[in-house]
Protein backbone atom coordinates (compact mmCIF):
# COMPACT_ATOMS: atom_id res chain seq x y z
CA UNK A 1 0.00 0.00 0.00
CA UNK A 2 1.20 3.78 -0.87
CA UNK A 3 -0.27 6.49 0.46
CA UNK A 4 0.05 9.76 -2.04
CA UNK A 5 0.20 13.12 -0.94
CA UNK A 6 -1.27 15.62 -3.46
CA UNK A 7 1.40 17.98 -4.48
CA UNK A 8 1.16 21.52 -6.74
CA UNK A 9 0.30 20.75 -9.87
CA UNK A 10 -1.15 17.40 -9.49
CA UNK A 11 -4.26 16.29 -11.09
CA UNK A 12 -6.69 12.73 -10.48
CA UNK A 13 -5.51 11.90 -14.29
CA UNK A 14 -1.47 12.59 -13.70
CA UNK A 15 -2.13 10.35 -10.43
CA UNK A 16 -4.00 7.57 -12.14
CA UNK A 17 -1.32 7.74 -15.22
CA UNK A 18 1.74 7.20 -12.43
CA UNK A 19 0.22 4.73 -10.53
CA UNK A 20 -1.35 2.89 -13.64
CA UNK A 21 -4.85 2.86 -11.47
CA UNK A 22 -7.68 3.91 -13.83
CA UNK A 23 -9.32 7.30 -12.33
CA UNK A 24 -13.02 5.89 -11.82
CA UNK A 25 -10.72 3.56 -9.55
CA UNK A 26 -9.50 6.01 -7.57
CA UNK A 27 -12.32 8.00 -6.98
CA UNK A 28 -14.24 4.92 -5.54
CA UNK A 29 -11.70 3.40 -3.30
CA UNK A 30 -10.80 6.74 -1.79
CA UNK A 31 -14.54 8.13 -2.03
CA UNK A 32 -12.99 11.45 -3.20
CA UNK A 33 -15.78 14.04 -3.38
CA UNK A 34 -13.29 16.56 -5.14
CA UNK A 35 -11.92 14.82 -8.08
CA UNK A 36 -11.86 17.81 -10.10
CA UNK A 37 -10.54 20.46 -7.39
CA UNK A 38 -7.86 18.45 -5.39
CA UNK A 39 -6.39 19.80 -1.98
CA UNK A 40 -2.77 20.09 -1.63
CA UNK A 41 -2.01 17.77 1.04
CA UNK A 42 -4.95 15.23 0.57
CA UNK A 43 -4.25 11.73 0.46
CA UNK A 44 -5.00 9.17 -2.07
CA UNK A 45 -4.54 5.77 -1.37
CA UNK A 46 -2.83 3.41 -3.45
CA UNK A 47 -3.24 -0.48 -3.71
CA UNK A 48 -3.00 -2.43 -6.92
CA UNK A 49 -5.89 -5.16 -7.59
CA UNK A 50 -4.31 -8.55 -7.67
CA UNK A 51 -7.08 -10.33 -9.05
CA UNK A 52 -9.96 -8.37 -11.23
CA UNK A 53 -12.91 -10.25 -12.53
CA UNK A 54 -14.98 -8.83 -15.20
CA UNK A 55 -18.96 -10.00 -14.74
CA UNK A 56 -20.55 -12.79 -17.17
CA UNK A 57 -23.96 -12.87 -17.77
CA UNK A 58 -25.28 -15.47 -15.09
CA UNK A 59 -23.02 -14.59 -12.43
CA UNK A 60 -23.92 -13.62 -8.70
CA UNK A 61 -22.39 -12.64 -6.13
CA UNK A 62 -22.09 -15.82 -4.49
CA UNK A 63 -20.92 -17.49 -7.79
CA UNK A 64 -17.94 -15.18 -8.28
CA UNK A 65 -16.78 -15.84 -4.81
CA UNK A 66 -17.20 -19.77 -4.95
CA UNK A 67 -15.39 -19.41 -8.50
CA UNK A 68 -12.54 -17.37 -6.49
CA UNK A 69 -12.55 -19.22 -3.35
CA UNK A 70 -13.68 -16.09 -1.62
CA UNK A 71 -16.20 -15.07 0.57
CA UNK A 72 -19.30 -13.06 -0.19
CA UNK A 73 -18.21 -10.31 2.16
CA UNK A 74 -14.78 -10.09 0.78
CA UNK A 75 -16.12 -9.43 -2.45
CA UNK A 76 -18.23 -6.44 -0.53
CA UNK A 77 -15.16 -5.77 1.43
CA UNK A 78 -13.23 -4.90 -1.85
CA UNK A 79 -16.09 -3.15 -3.85
CA UNK A 80 -17.94 -1.77 -1.25
CA UNK A 81 -20.67 -0.06 -3.81
CA UNK A 82 -21.81 -3.35 -4.84
CA UNK A 83 -24.10 -2.77 -1.78
CA UNK A 84 -25.79 -0.29 -3.04
CA UNK A 85 -26.83 -2.66 -5.90
CA UNK A 86 -29.64 -5.34 -6.61
CA UNK A 87 -27.51 -6.28 -9.35
CA UNK A 88 -24.47 -7.10 -10.64
CA UNK A 89 -23.74 -5.38 -14.88
CA UNK A 90 -22.38 -7.88 -17.11
CA UNK A 91 -19.14 -6.26 -18.40
CA UNK A 92 -18.21 -4.27 -15.06
CA UNK A 93 -15.28 -5.16 -13.05
CA UNK A 94 -14.66 -5.94 -9.91
CA UNK A 95 -11.39 -6.49 -7.31
CA UNK A 96 -11.27 -10.12 -6.06
CA UNK A 97 -8.33 -9.74 -4.30
CA UNK A 98 -6.08 -6.57 -3.64
CA UNK A 99 -1.84 -7.00 -3.16
CA UNK A 100 -1.85 -7.07 0.67
CA UNK A 101 0.11 -8.38 3.19
CA UNK A 102 -2.20 -9.30 5.67
CA UNK A 103 -0.88 -11.47 8.58
CA UNK A 104 -3.49 -10.56 11.60
CA UNK A 105 -6.78 -10.97 12.22
CA UNK A 106 -8.36 -8.35 14.54
CA UNK A 107 -11.96 -7.95 15.38
CA UNK A 108 -13.55 -4.53 14.66
CA UNK A 109 -16.62 -2.98 16.18
CA UNK A 110 -18.92 0.47 15.43
CA UNK A 111 -20.99 1.87 16.96
CA UNK A 112 -24.30 3.33 15.88
CA UNK A 113 -26.97 5.09 16.44
CA UNK A 114 -30.49 3.62 15.57
CA UNK A 115 -31.24 6.64 12.84
CA UNK A 116 -28.39 5.37 10.97
CA UNK A 117 -29.01 5.62 7.08
CA UNK A 118 -29.55 2.02 6.06
CA UNK A 119 -27.44 2.49 3.22
CA UNK A 120 -24.28 3.48 5.37
CA UNK A 121 -24.75 0.53 7.60
CA UNK A 122 -25.32 -2.16 4.96
CA UNK A 123 -21.89 -0.95 3.38
CA UNK A 124 -20.44 -0.62 6.54
CA UNK A 125 -21.56 -3.71 8.22
CA UNK A 126 -19.29 -6.27 6.43
CA UNK A 127 -15.99 -4.74 7.79
CA UNK A 128 -17.14 -5.61 11.70
CA UNK A 129 -16.90 -8.00 13.84
CA UNK A 130 -19.39 -6.28 16.26
CA UNK A 131 -22.09 -3.92 15.86
CA UNK A 132 -22.68 -1.50 19.24
CA UNK A 133 -26.11 0.50 19.21
CA UNK A 134 -25.94 3.36 20.90
CA UNK A 135 -29.68 3.16 22.29
CA UNK A 136 -29.82 2.94 25.72
CA UNK A 137 -29.52 4.90 28.98
CA UNK A 138 -29.48 4.23 32.41
CA UNK A 139 -31.76 5.77 34.78
CA UNK A 140 -31.86 6.58 38.55
CA UNK A 141 -34.79 3.99 38.66
CA UNK A 142 -32.29 0.94 37.68
CA UNK A 143 -34.15 0.75 34.35
CA UNK A 144 -32.58 0.94 30.90
CA UNK A 145 -34.68 3.32 28.29
CA UNK A 146 -34.64 2.69 24.87
CA UNK A 147 -34.66 5.80 22.39
CA UNK A 148 -35.79 4.21 19.69
CA UNK A 149 -36.82 0.41 17.96
CA UNK A 150 -33.37 -1.05 17.49
CA UNK A 151 -35.26 -4.32 16.01
CA UNK A 152 -34.27 -3.37 11.96
CA UNK A 153 -30.34 -2.65 13.27
CA UNK A 154 -30.05 -6.11 15.17
CA UNK A 155 -31.40 -8.23 12.61
CA UNK A 156 -29.41 -6.92 9.89
CA UNK A 157 -25.95 -7.27 11.62
CA UNK A 158 -26.85 -10.48 11.67
CA UNK A 159 -27.97 -10.77 8.18
CA UNK A 160 -24.15 -9.87 7.65
CA UNK A 161 -22.73 -12.11 10.52
CA UNK A 162 -22.00 -9.22 12.83
CA UNK A 163 -22.62 -9.34 16.68
CA UNK A 164 -24.96 -6.82 17.77
CA UNK A 165 -23.98 -5.64 21.40
CA UNK A 166 -25.79 -3.35 23.96
CA UNK A 167 -24.42 -0.20 24.41
CA UNK A 168 -25.14 0.97 28.08
CA UNK A 169 -24.57 4.98 29.74
CA UNK A 170 -25.94 7.44 31.95
CA UNK A 171 -25.81 9.82 28.59
CA UNK A 172 -28.80 11.86 27.73
CA UNK A 173 -30.17 13.01 24.21
CA UNK A 174 -27.87 16.15 25.04
CA UNK A 175 -24.84 13.97 24.78
CA UNK A 176 -24.38 15.09 28.54
CA UNK A 177 -23.23 12.01 30.75
CA UNK A 178 -24.99 12.47 33.84
CA UNK A 179 -22.58 12.28 37.03
CA UNK A 180 -25.79 12.12 39.36
CA UNK A 181 -26.93 8.68 38.15
CA UNK A 182 -23.72 7.29 37.81
CA UNK A 183 -22.74 8.00 41.66
CA UNK A 184 -25.81 6.49 42.31
CA UNK A 185 -24.91 3.02 40.50
CA UNK A 186 -21.66 2.74 41.95
CA UNK A 187 -22.93 3.58 45.85
CA UNK A 188 -26.43 1.23 45.24
CA UNK A 189 -25.90 -2.13 45.42
CA UNK A 190 -30.15 -2.69 44.97
CA UNK A 191 -29.72 -0.02 42.14
CA UNK A 192 -27.00 -2.58 40.65
CA UNK A 193 -29.53 -5.75 40.54
CA UNK A 194 -31.92 -3.91 38.81
CA UNK A 195 -29.98 -2.22 36.44
CA UNK A 196 -28.31 -5.79 35.42
CA UNK A 197 -31.37 -7.46 35.54
CA UNK A 198 -32.83 -5.03 33.13
CA UNK A 199 -29.89 -5.31 30.62
CA UNK A 200 -30.35 -9.00 31.07
CA UNK A 201 -33.53 -9.15 29.89
CA UNK A 202 -33.27 -6.82 27.20
CA UNK A 203 -30.37 -8.86 25.63
CA UNK A 204 -32.68 -12.00 25.95
CA UNK A 205 -35.83 -10.16 24.75
CA UNK A 206 -33.58 -8.51 22.01
CA UNK A 207 -31.57 -11.25 20.61
CA UNK A 208 -28.14 -9.06 21.57
CA UNK A 209 -24.50 -10.88 21.65
CA UNK A 210 -23.40 -8.81 24.36
CA UNK A 211 -23.57 -5.77 25.85
CA UNK A 212 -21.02 -2.74 26.20
CA UNK A 213 -21.02 -0.83 29.58
CA UNK A 214 -19.56 2.67 29.08
CA UNK A 215 -17.90 3.41 32.72
CA UNK A 216 -17.93 6.77 33.38
CA UNK A 217 -16.17 9.10 35.51
CA UNK A 218 -13.29 6.35 36.88
CA UNK A 219 -11.18 8.14 39.54
CA UNK A 220 -8.32 6.69 41.98
CA UNK A 221 -11.35 7.13 44.88
CA UNK A 222 -13.73 4.92 42.50
CA UNK A 223 -12.38 2.17 40.66
CA UNK A 224 -12.36 -0.46 43.65
CA UNK A 225 -16.32 -0.10 43.49
CA UNK A 226 -16.36 -0.24 39.80
CA UNK A 227 -15.09 -3.34 39.80
CA UNK A 228 -17.29 -4.48 42.31
CA UNK A 229 -19.66 -3.85 39.95
CA UNK A 230 -18.41 -5.08 37.11
CA UNK A 231 -17.93 -8.16 39.24
CA UNK A 232 -21.30 -8.67 40.15
CA UNK A 233 -22.22 -7.86 36.12
CA UNK A 234 -20.01 -10.07 34.70
CA UNK A 235 -20.77 -13.21 36.93
CA UNK A 236 -24.54 -12.83 35.58
CA UNK A 237 -23.82 -12.00 32.26
CA UNK A 238 -21.23 -14.76 31.64
CA UNK A 239 -23.18 -16.99 33.08
CA UNK A 240 -25.87 -16.65 30.75
CA UNK A 241 -23.79 -16.74 27.80
CA UNK A 242 -22.93 -13.29 26.85
CA UNK A 243 -20.15 -10.75 25.98
CA UNK A 244 -18.84 -7.83 28.40
CA UNK A 245 -16.64 -5.08 27.44
CA UNK A 246 -16.95 -1.92 28.64
CA UNK A 247 -16.00 1.48 27.23
CA UNK A 248 -13.82 4.07 29.04
CA UNK A 249 -12.41 7.34 28.15
CA UNK A 250 -9.11 7.96 29.45
CA UNK A 251 -8.18 11.33 28.75
CA UNK A 252 -8.53 13.98 31.64
CA UNK A 253 -6.75 17.42 30.32
CA UNK A 254 -8.09 18.52 26.92
CA UNK A 255 -7.85 21.88 28.10
CA UNK A 256 -4.76 22.65 27.11
CA UNK A 257 -2.26 21.96 23.97
CA UNK A 258 -0.98 19.37 26.09
CA UNK A 259 -3.32 16.42 26.14
CA UNK A 260 -3.04 13.94 28.71
CA UNK A 261 -4.71 10.68 30.57
CA UNK A 262 -5.42 9.68 33.87
CA UNK A 263 -3.00 6.33 34.91
CA UNK A 264 -5.48 4.54 36.67
CA UNK A 265 -5.29 0.87 37.56
CA UNK A 266 -7.18 -0.97 35.02
CA UNK A 267 -6.27 -4.12 35.96
CA UNK A 268 -8.66 -4.11 38.52
CA UNK A 269 -11.09 -4.40 35.89
CA UNK A 270 -9.87 -6.20 33.33
CA UNK A 271 -10.43 -9.47 35.18
CA UNK A 272 -13.95 -9.51 35.23
CA UNK A 273 -14.50 -8.20 31.13
CA UNK A 274 -13.49 -9.62 28.09
CA UNK A 275 -12.11 -6.45 26.80
CA UNK A 276 -11.55 -2.55 27.28
CA UNK A 277 -12.47 -0.22 24.95
CA UNK A 278 -9.94 2.49 25.21
CA UNK A 279 -11.27 5.95 23.61
CA UNK A 280 -11.39 9.20 23.23
CA UNK A 281 -15.21 9.80 22.13
CA UNK A 282 -16.78 13.28 22.15
CA UNK A 283 -20.63 11.98 22.61
CA UNK A 284 -21.69 15.98 21.44
CA UNK A 285 -20.06 19.28 20.49
CA UNK A 286 -16.70 19.60 22.71
CA UNK A 287 -15.49 22.93 24.26
CA UNK A 288 -11.86 21.41 24.16
CA UNK A 289 -8.43 23.13 23.05
CA UNK A 290 -8.30 23.26 19.20
CA UNK A 291 -5.96 19.98 18.84
CA UNK A 292 -5.96 16.26 17.05
CA UNK A 293 -8.68 13.85 19.08
CA UNK A 294 -6.48 11.09 20.68
CA UNK A 295 -3.21 12.08 18.78
CA UNK A 296 -0.84 9.13 18.05
CA UNK A 297 1.76 10.30 20.46
CA UNK A 298 -0.50 10.29 23.55
CA UNK A 299 -1.99 7.08 22.35
CA UNK A 300 1.38 5.31 21.99
CA UNK A 301 1.87 6.61 25.71
CA UNK A 302 -1.59 5.19 26.79
CA UNK A 303 -0.90 1.88 25.33
CA UNK A 304 2.59 1.70 26.62
CA UNK A 305 0.65 1.96 30.14
CA UNK A 306 -2.15 -0.46 29.81
CA UNK A 307 -0.39 -2.53 28.17
CA UNK A 308 1.97 -3.09 30.89
CA UNK A 309 -0.81 -3.42 33.37
CA UNK A 310 -3.31 -5.76 31.43
CA UNK A 311 -3.73 -8.68 28.73
CA UNK A 312 -2.76 -6.96 24.96
CA UNK A 313 -5.92 -9.62 23.96
CA UNK A 314 -7.83 -7.83 26.53
CA UNK A 315 -7.38 -4.32 24.93
CA UNK A 316 -9.02 -2.75 22.20
CA UNK A 317 -8.10 0.82 20.55
CA UNK A 318 -11.01 3.35 20.43
CA UNK A 319 -10.18 5.28 17.11
CA UNK A 320 -12.60 8.67 15.62
CA UNK A 321 -13.82 9.37 12.17
CA UNK A 322 -14.64 12.79 12.55
CA UNK A 323 -13.02 16.07 12.12
CA UNK A 324 -13.47 19.08 13.97
CA UNK A 325 -14.16 22.58 13.43
CA UNK A 326 -12.65 25.54 15.66
CA UNK A 327 -13.80 29.29 15.31
CA UNK A 328 -10.59 31.38 16.57
CA UNK A 329 -9.79 32.76 19.08
CA UNK A 330 -10.01 29.86 21.18
CA UNK A 331 -11.94 30.79 24.54
CA UNK A 332 -11.74 28.01 26.71
CA UNK A 333 -14.90 26.87 28.29
CA UNK A 334 -16.66 28.83 25.61
CA UNK A 335 -15.55 27.88 22.20
CA UNK A 336 -17.15 24.43 21.01
CA UNK A 337 -16.00 23.07 17.96
CA UNK A 338 -18.44 21.41 15.34
CA UNK A 339 -18.29 18.21 14.16
CA UNK A 340 -17.50 17.52 10.35
CA UNK A 341 -16.70 14.58 7.79
CA UNK A 342 -13.03 14.75 6.82
CA UNK A 343 -14.52 14.59 3.08
CA UNK A 344 -15.66 18.27 4.46
CA UNK A 345 -12.47 19.33 5.38
CA UNK A 346 -10.50 18.55 2.37
CA UNK A 347 -13.41 20.16 0.61
CA UNK A 348 -13.30 23.39 1.98
CA UNK A 349 -9.26 23.00 1.59
CA UNK A 350 -9.26 22.89 -1.87
CA UNK A 351 -12.48 25.87 -2.22
CA UNK A 352 -10.39 27.84 -0.30
CA UNK A 353 -7.17 27.02 -1.93
CA UNK A 354 -5.20 26.37 1.28
CA UNK A 355 -2.52 23.39 1.47
CA UNK A 356 -3.62 20.77 4.26
CA UNK A 357 -0.63 20.74 7.35
CA UNK A 358 0.27 17.56 8.77
CA UNK A 359 1.03 17.15 12.17
CA UNK A 360 3.75 14.64 13.07
CA UNK A 361 3.76 13.75 16.38
CA UNK A 362 -0.49 13.58 16.23
CA UNK A 363 -0.11 12.16 12.98
CA UNK A 364 -2.94 14.46 11.90
CA UNK A 365 -3.88 16.75 9.45
CA UNK A 366 -5.14 20.60 10.01
CA UNK A 367 -5.24 24.19 8.03
CA UNK A 368 -6.31 27.68 8.84
CA UNK A 369 -9.33 29.18 6.70
CA UNK A 370 -11.40 32.05 7.17
CA UNK A 371 -14.87 31.69 6.71
CA UNK A 372 -17.31 34.51 4.04
CA UNK A 373 -17.82 36.86 7.63
CA UNK A 374 -13.93 36.88 7.55
CA UNK A 375 -13.51 34.92 10.80
CA UNK A 376 -10.54 32.91 11.56
CA UNK A 377 -11.13 28.77 11.56
CA UNK A 378 -8.89 25.61 12.66
CA UNK A 379 -9.87 22.37 11.31
CA UNK A 380 -8.30 19.10 12.44
CA UNK A 381 -9.59 16.16 11.01
CA UNK A 382 -8.15 12.43 9.69
CA UNK A 383 -6.61 11.62 5.93
CA UNK A 384 -5.18 7.82 5.12
CA UNK A 385 -1.54 8.68 7.01
CA UNK A 386 -3.91 9.34 10.39
CA UNK A 387 -6.30 5.89 9.99
CA UNK A 388 -2.72 4.01 8.58
CA UNK A 389 -1.15 5.25 11.82
CA UNK A 390 -4.01 4.18 14.10
CA UNK A 391 -4.94 1.06 12.64
CA UNK A 392 -1.29 -0.24 12.52
CA UNK A 393 -1.07 0.27 16.59
CA UNK A 394 -3.18 -2.85 16.67
CA UNK A 395 -0.80 -4.91 15.23
CA UNK A 396 2.37 -3.28 16.92
CA UNK A 397 0.68 -3.57 20.24
CA UNK A 398 -0.83 -7.10 19.49
CA UNK A 399 -4.15 -6.05 20.72
CA UNK A 400 -7.32 -7.41 20.63
CA UNK A 401 -8.67 -5.27 18.01
CA UNK A 402 -10.36 -1.59 16.69
CA UNK A 403 -13.59 0.44 17.99
CA UNK A 404 -14.44 3.42 15.58
CA UNK A 405 -16.30 6.14 16.28
CA UNK A 406 -19.07 6.25 14.54
CA UNK A 407 -20.26 4.53 11.31
CA UNK A 408 -22.75 7.04 10.82
CA UNK A 409 -21.09 8.32 7.87
CA UNK A 410 -18.83 5.40 5.47
CA UNK A 411 -15.29 6.71 5.68
CA UNK A 412 -14.19 5.00 2.60
CA UNK A 413 -10.56 5.41 3.55
CA UNK A 414 -10.38 4.54 7.03
CA UNK A 415 -12.44 0.90 5.60
CA UNK A 416 -10.09 0.73 3.18
CA UNK A 417 -6.81 0.70 4.96
CA UNK A 418 -7.97 -1.94 8.04
CA UNK A 419 -9.26 -4.23 4.79
CA UNK A 420 -5.82 -3.73 3.50
CA UNK A 421 -3.99 -4.51 6.69
CA UNK A 422 -6.02 -6.90 8.56
CA UNK A 423 -8.46 -9.81 7.91
CA UNK A 424 -11.01 -9.09 10.14
CA UNK A 425 -13.05 -11.70 12.80
CA UNK A 426 -16.35 -12.70 11.68
CA UNK A 427 -18.32 -14.81 14.84
CA UNK A 428 -21.87 -15.28 13.37
CA UNK A 429 -22.49 -16.95 10.38
CA UNK A 430 -23.63 -14.73 7.58
CA UNK A 431 -27.28 -15.24 6.50
CA UNK A 432 -26.80 -12.91 3.79
CA UNK A 433 -29.47 -13.07 1.12
CA UNK A 434 -27.86 -9.94 -1.14
CA UNK A 435 -25.11 -12.39 -1.66
CA UNK A 436 -27.22 -13.75 -4.78
CA UNK A 437 -27.09 -10.33 -6.56
CA UNK A 438 -27.49 -11.38 -10.25
CA UNK A 439 -26.79 -9.71 -13.13
CA UNK A 440 -30.34 -10.34 -14.71
CA UNK A 441 -33.35 -10.84 -12.90
CA UNK A 442 -32.77 -11.22 -8.97
CA UNK A 443 -33.00 -14.66 -8.51
CA UNK A 444 -30.66 -17.52 -7.24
Amino acid sequence: MIIHVVQPGETIHSISEYYKIPVDRLILENGITNPVNLAIGQTIIIVQPEILYTVRPGDTLNSIAKQHNVSPMELLRNNPYLSDRKFLYTGETIVINYQTNRTSTINTGGYAFPYIDKSVLIKTLPFLTYLTIFNYRASIEGEIIARADDTELIQLAKTYGVAPMLFVSTITEEGIASHEVNYEILNNPSLQDRLIDHALQTLKRKGYYGINIYVEDITFDNINRVADYLKKASAIFHAEGFRIVITVTPITDYDTPYVSFGKFDYAKLSDYVDGIIFASYDWARIYNYPNSVFPVNVLRELLDYVASIIPKEKIILGITTQGYDWTLPYVPGATAASVMSNNKAVQIAAENDLPIQFNDAAQSPYFYYKDRDGSMHVIWFKDAISFNARAGLAEEYNLQGLSIWTIMRFDVQMLFIINTQYYIEKLMESVMKQGCRPVARPKC
